[in-house]
């Protein structure tokens, strides 16, 4: 061999032997760095690789009624896992498993995009598909039951109960307002996987120890179920969009019965509106019609400015206020307080209300609970509108009288009810009666707060009152009950058009609110329906009705049997000419008259001076205001006097013994109208 070849074999080796050298100290570089510098990484990633941990929802507590009917339960249901890294580049298991969940392949390739770890691909699967998924036996593909909220009732109560999301978050209602309370504490799993993907777990799982406590509610499932089927077959009779129903004990503040509707299934809240789940008993603020004045009455004879006895011409069935005249649906002539509200006068309202004065008026309204939360803790409550007296306007003063530009809650309206019906002290509206920890014993919850009102006979005084509305001559007679007096309140409120900025003349809310038995109420019952069709829409036509059938089923649970007897209507008593009265009438007592301008001073109308009689120009009735005097047992309607709509400042007066008039000064105009309520 030449030397040359022997040189080039030389070189050739020597440069293998470098390779071979630096291989090696490479591979020796490595080893150094994962025994020094990466000393447990090697191990940690074989751990993740085997070990893992999933974050289960803890139990969720029971809702249970005041008797322990389950109202809110919780199961556990399966729900389809995938470790995207087991299936990546499997199509085949990929399209197997996204026709068994019922989705498009790409939906689910993109679903799993990106990720790593441990993800959920279908939650509260149906059983058959995860028996289907199951039996595939695909990598990576594993299944895990997870608790998951039921209503066992469905649509009960629905509004109220709320729901839980599908992370088991409370979201509406009690499940909201008892979140905290219910949910518990979240598990956190520490588990394994076979060569399968199949999570075992590490240790045994205690579902109590983080289990959420339960709640039980003041509400009575079967007087809940009875309010509903009544409520739904009032909005079939009456075609109204939808309607509230509430029942409440007066003397514990406690709601044995809400009833909304139209309602929703909670265990379908995925495919339901969230607008659409929400109570509209404690989030919708509307306006309460005349059911508002059975409040005026009671502050006036509490405060003292005026007395069972004393009288109200109302004239020709109008009164002027500075821009608006305020009319009654016909002329009633003259009424005690009763007969105000007996035959829900409007004009005979406002007259009491000018003499109590607006600012008095305002802070009893606050205290019976208007422009206030009721503190009940139901979620996002609304407190309704009032607004502050010193913003009132005449015309305001007089229109708040009978529930017009002021808003209410049906919880407002019936725990007002509930201060006339409980001995003229307001109660704090109560929905969660007791709470239980998962290892402990049912704790009461503490009684809710309570203020005086108005005095206990004051009280009394009016829930007599209101027995002349359910009456042949009131306006509530459909809502009497057999063997049972009634004392309730009527009202129709014009929804306001926002379109067209003034009140709609064909959209209304009908009110009934009553107490029963009149003698010692046992229960409280606010019926309310948005919107009935037709030409009997008002509260006395369709909510007095739907009250007497959910009262009588309901004083049945209290063991008190009766049903509803609507009152036969009596005969409409024809008025008495003007300057003439029946022989038997006595002769009345002057009372200082009231004006509309004086019932804008903020501590109350200023006494009217006496004038001496005069003649009256003209025969064309206009507007008669607060002629009082003292009504004498089976007494007739005093003579009405007559004003000539021409003279500028109107003639106010009333009959008297002594042949004395009193006069108060009242601006008359006839540019624009206020509705009228009943």
């Amino acid at each position: 061999m030449r030397a040359a070849d022997l040189n080039h074999a030389s070189r050739r080796i020597a440069l293998l032997r470098l390779l071979l050298l630096f291989f090696f100290v490479v591979l020796a570089a490595r080893a150094a760095h994962l025994t020094v510098v990466g000393q447990g990484k090697g191990g940690q990633r074989v751990e993740n690789q085997i070990h893992t941990t999933v974050v289960l929802p803890a139990t969720r507590g029971m809702i249970v009624d005041r008797n322990g009917a389950e109202l809110a339960v919780t199961l556990h249901s399966p729900s389809i896992y995938v470790m995207p890294k087991e299936i990546r580049g499997d199509r085949a298991s990929l399209v197997a498993l996204a026709r068994e969940l019922g989705v498009g392949t790409p939906d689910l390739a993109n679903r799993l995009k990106g990720r790593t770890r441990f993800t959920f691909v279908a939650r509260w699967a149906a059983e058959d598909v995860a028996e289907r998924v199951q039996a595939l036996k695909l990598p990576g593909v594993g299944i895990v039951r997870e608790p998951r909220r039921a209503y066992p009732a469905n649509v009960l109560a629905a509004s109220l109960l709320g729901f839980a999301n599908i992370d088991g978050e409370g979201v509406r209602g009690i499940e909201q307002q008892e979140d905290e309370w219910l949910k518990g504490s979240r598990i956190r799993v520490p588990v394994e996987r076979d060569a399968r993907g199949r999570l075992l777990s590490r240790r045994v799982i205690m579902p109590r120890d983080a289990a959420g406590g339960d709640v039980a509610l003041t509400i009575d499932a079967s007087m809940q179920a009875e309010a509903e089927a009544a409520l739904r077959d009032a909005i079939e009779r009456s075609g109204a969009e939808g309607g509230t129903v509430i029942t409440m004990d007066p003397h514990s503040g406690e709601i044995l019965a809400l009833a909304e509707a139209p309602g929703f299934n909670p265990n379908d809240f995925r495919h339901v509106d969230y607008r659409d789940t929400r109570s509209p008993a404690f989030l919708d603020a509307v306006e309460p019609g005349s059911t508002f004045k059975a409040f005026v009455v009671a502050t006036a004879l509490n405060e003292g400015v005026i007395q069972p006895g004393q009288v109200f011409d109302t004239g020709d069935g109008t009164i002027s206020l500075p821009g608006k005249l305020i009319r009654d649906h016909h002329p009633p002539g003259v009424l005690d307080p009763a007969g105000v509200l007996r035959v829900s006068s409007n004009v005979g309202i406002v007259q009491i209300a000018q003499l109590l004065g607006p600012q008095r008026y305002f802070d009893s309204l606050r205290r019976f609970g208007f422009g206030l939360s009721t503190g009940s803790g139901f979620p996002m409550e609304s407190a309704g509108l009032l607004r502050p007296w010193q913003s009132w306007k005449p015309i305001d003063h007089a229109t708040v009288a009978f529930g017009q530009g002021v808003s209410v809650t049906t919880l407002q309206l019936a725990s007002a009810m509930s201060v006339l019906a409980g001995g003229g002290v307001w109660r704090q509206p109560r929905i969660v009666a007791a709470r239980r920890s998962p290892t402990g014993r049912w704790q009461r919850t503490r009684l809710a707060h309570q203020h005086p009102v108005i005095s206990a006979k004051s009280a009394q005084t009016v829930l007599r009152m209101l027995e002349g509305v359910v009456s042949s001559t009131g306006t509530g007679r459909k809502a009497g009950l057999e063997g049972l007096r009634v004392s309730g309140k009527t009202g129709t409120a014009q929804k306001f058009d926002h379109e067209q900025n003034r009140y709609s003349k064909s959209r209304y809310i009908a009110w009934f609110m009553g107490a029963v038995p009149a003698d010692d109420p046992r229960i409280v019952v606010v019926a309310q329906l948005d919107e009935p069709k037709g030409p009997a829409h008002g509260g006395g036509d369709v909510a007095a009705p739907l009250f007497a059938r959910v009262a009588a089923s309901q004083l049945a649970h209290l063991g008190i049997i009766t049903q509803p007897k609507p009152i036969p209507a009596a005969p409409r008593p024809t008025l008495l000419a003007a300057g003439k009265s029946k022989p038997e009438d006595p002769k009345p007592t002057l009372l200082p008259a009231v004006s509309a301008s004086a019932a804008a001073h903020p501590k109350g109308p200023r006494p009217s001076r006496r004038v001496a009689a005069r003649p009256v120009p003209g025969s064309a009735p206009r507007s008669t205001l607060v002629a009082s005097r003292k009504l004498e047992p089976n007494s007739s309607s005093a003579s009405l006097i007559q004003t000539k709509p021409s003279v500028p400042r109107a003639i106010i007066a009333a009959r008297a013994a002594d042949g004395a008039l009193s006069r108060g000064r009242v601006r008359a105009r006839t540019d624009s109208r206020a509705p009228s309520t009943s």
